[in-house]
């Protein structure tokens, strides 16, 4: 199959230490019930800096990272379904469940025991190509190019499963903590549905794209919103904000923690934080039915997906520019030779 570019974790550490390594890879071959893809774009998550600076624990070693991946389906490897040479498809970070366990049986695959994730268990979309389950890959909705439908496959499934748990009443006040890729899609979905929404982050340039984006208010996230909030989710990895955005909730109010990782928690207060029916809950993964609803969802209601694009010879630079909060929505990687 020859060979392809990639980036794989070498060494997990700061980024500053230069912890992912460009490199040539073969192509992989796609296994029974697998298709293998060329990568047309992938984004850039935060999850995929905590893989590379190590906050997440490597599950292999030489991993490449990646996981909100558009391409190409250029080979199949049997047993694919209704799968065709040529259609477009998107690879998001759930990639294996057991379909058996009491999780899957119940509807809530995202907490199977067994669960394999892409760019973590699998190599992922820092490449050329890259094979994913076709019982795991979803057809993407027309109206996005590759570049701007990427970020759709994780910050935008995740800021979906976020409002689920965060359970914002119709018409509802909403609080983001944070608002990079995920949040920024997440704004729009709730603003579709009817919401006031809150943004508190401490970049200027995210406060002004709030605001352009329809969200009521944007602020400092050690501030306060300008109302009481019956639902807040954060989306920064940063714990000593949920006591602050605790404090923020109305009686009655959820906090949803979308992260994969968080720092650590500051000690709560019960009275001031969790006292009057507050509720504190965390987001894991995403069902295949979430990522199918929010496709669709993204489809009927066409979504400003703000991106800031790469070469794919840039990766390491573009997870440098997302841990110093340099990047503009969504940092995105777009695998095309550099010579």
């Amino acid at each position: 199959m020859g060979q392809m570019t990639a980036w794989q974790v070498e060494r997990p550490g700061p980024i500053g230490g230069r912890p992912l390594r460009m490199t040539s890879l073969p192509v992989p071959e796609p296994a029974p019930g697998e298709v293998l893809i060329r990568v047309r774009a992938c984004a850039v998550c935060r999850t995929d800096l905590h893989l590379a600076e190590g906050d997440l624990p490597p599950h292999r070693q030489g991993a490449v990272p990646g996981h909100e991946v558009v391409g190409e389906v250029e080979q199949l490897g049997g047993d694919t379904g209704d799968l065709r040479v040529g259609d477009r498809v998107g690879v998001a970070w759930l990639r294996h469940t057991c379909g058996v366990c009491r999780y899957c049986r119940s509807g809530a695959e995202n907490l199977c025991p067994f669960s394999q994730y892409t760019g973590w268990d699998a190599d992922g979309g820092f490449a050329e190509h890259c094979v994913a389950p076709a019982a795991y890959v979803y057809r993407m909705p027309p109206g996005y190019d590759d570049a701007h439908a990427a970020p759709l496959l994780c910050a935008g499934i995740i800021g979906f499963r976020a409002l689920r748990r965060a359970e914002l009443p119709p018409g509802g006040r909403l609080g983001l903590y944070g608002f990079g890729a995920s949040a920024h899609l997440a704004a729009q979905v709730a603003i579709a549905q009817g919401a006031s929404v809150h943004v508190l982050t401490r970049s200027a340039q995210a406060q002004r794209l709030a605001l352009d984006l329809g969200a009521a208010s944007a602020g400092d996230a050690s501030g306060a919103p300008p109302e009481p909030l019956d639902a807040a989710i954060l989306f920064a990895p940063v714990g000593d904000l949920v006591p602050v955005a605790l404090s923020a909730l109305d009686r009655g109010g959820t906090l949803a923690v979308a992260g994969i990782h968080l720092t650590d928690i500051p000690p709560l207060r019960y009275a001031d934080h969790l006292f009057q029916e507050r509720t504190l809950r965390s987001v894991t993964a995403n069902t295949r039915q979430d990522s199918r609803d929010f496709l669709a969802f993204a489809q009927e209601h066409p979504l400003q997906v703000t991106v800031t694009p790469y070469p794919l010879s840039a990766a390491d630079r573009a997870l440098a520019d997302l841990a110093a909060d340099r990047v503009q929505g969504a940092a995105v990687l777009t695998p095309q030779p550099d010579h």
